[in-house]
């Protein structure tokens, strides 16, 4: 039987005592100290404050449409009740925001980061990350992690003159590192800004280093990992991997996808409100990191998974990367990655931004990864489909009325 936690009275009164008293929260970010690149442009008032821009800009990005077919961890099975990454940014969305209003944060500034933070995502997933991730090392001794593509998409790519908080949030958004405390660094200027993503690039080791520099992007980096860890297994059971939620340990935030929700917000703001950092209790923080270790030997390290990834994925990536490579090596204005990328990036973005800096100058690499890394599910199959229509590689995908 689900237990949902509720705060304390004492935190609740104060609460209320609070906001009656109309007390603002110190340590939440003011919208009039934003930074941008060129800060002549995007000026707030009244109708579109600071990050509300931020946020406009995000969703009407063409690349943000493609969340809607980019697979969070089951990429086999057509099954529209399964997450996609689309619905994951609004459940991180709704989830940061619920901590951040009672904390008395900037919910703009959470709601921005929440909606970007992958947009740089690869098509399959984590491991397709993984994949893209080999492939750009192996060619040019550096690193691709989807929270820093996500920075160039939004920064590099459409040059849409995001904020600086907005875009720390989203480098700093790693969910795969769950932390009992989450304090902010310091950080006001994008020179300190580019010298970090520079760095990740550089070591993948830099990733863990990674701190966000307002309590908004701590918010949305906990809820990252509160919107999967459940929403996962509860995926899952749905699609007939696992026999039902009572196979994972029961614990002191439980185990279904709502309980974990409730009692980890409860659990984050018992333990935040009124201070300059959020934290957890140890209980609930052994409790998390014990859930994603669990999902990780259940759900993320099942081996018929990495069997389909490894044999079925792998060698198309491989494959359909040295060949965009070459074609872009070789300027060849009339294959793929120049029709369908580079000059769509130059007559959709460049074309119109502050900065008229050509795309083609970019190194090859890097614009192979833009191009793969921007692919949805589908559009990958048949970008492979088309580049090499005689090869016998394919993927077996679970359909609709397939038994589980």
């Amino acid at each position: 039987m689900p237990d949902y936690h509720k705060l304390s009275q004492e935190l609740q009164e104060q609460i209320i005592n609070d906001r009656r008293e109309n007390r603002k929260n110190p340590y939440a970010f003011q919208d009039e100290n934003v930074v941008r690149r060129n800060m002549d442009r995007d000026k707030a008032n009244l109708w579109r404050p600071a990050f509300v821009r931020d946020i406009e800009k995000i969703m009407n990005i063409p690349y943000y449409n493609r969340y809607g077919d980019k697979t969070q961890v089951f990429s086999f099975v057509k099954n529209d009740d399964i997450t996609r990454r689309s619905l994951h940014v609004q459940y991180v969305s709704r989830i940061a925001r619920n901590i951040g209003r009672v904390l008395g944060l900037n919910l703009d500034l959470i709601e921005a980061i929440a909606l970007g933070h992958d947009i740089g995502h690869t098509p399959f997933g984590h491991a397709g990350e993984r994949m893209l991730k080999k492939l750009y090392h192996s060619h040019t001794g550096r690193y691709f992690n989807h929270n820093v593509h996500s920075v160039r998409v939004l920064d590099a790519v459409s040059r849409t003159n995001i904020s600086l908080q907005t875009l720390d949030g989203i480098l700093c958004h790693n969910g795969e590192l769950e932390q009992e405390e989450y304090r902010p660094c310091s950080m006001g200027t994008f020179e300190e800004f580019d010298r970090k993503v520079e760095a990740c690039y550089e070591d993948e080791k830099n990733i863990a280093l990674l701190v966000p520099s307002t309590l908004e992007g701590c918010v949305v980096r906990i809820s990252d990992i509160i919107a999967y860890i459940g929403k996962d297994r509860q995926d899952a059971v749905r699609l007939g991997m696992l026999n039902g939620e009572d196979i994972f340990t029961g614990s002191a935030i439980g185990t279904q996808n709502a309980e974990m929700i409730n009692n980890l917000i409860v659990d984050i703001l018992e333990n935040s409100y009124g201070k300059s950092y959020l934290s957890m209790s140890k209980e609930a923080f052994l409790a998390l990191s014990g859930a994603k270790k669990e999902n990780y030997q259940i759900i993320y390290g099942n081996p018929v998974l990495d069997k389909k990834y490894n044999h079925e994925i792998l060698p198309m990536m491989e494959r359909m990367y040295e060949r965009l490579l070459k074609d872009v090596q070789e300027k060849k204005e009339d294959s793929l990655i120049f029709r369908h990328h580079i000059s769509y990036v130059e007559n959709t973005f460049i074309k119109y931004s502050y900065e008229k800096r050509p795309y083609l100058d970019t190194e090859p690499n890097q614009i192979v990864v833009d191009y793969i890394a921007s692919m949805t599910d589908d559009y990958f199959v048949d970008a492979y489909k088309y580049l090499f229509p005689q090869d016998t590689l394919s993927i077996s995908f679970q359909g609709y009325f397939d038994e589980k």
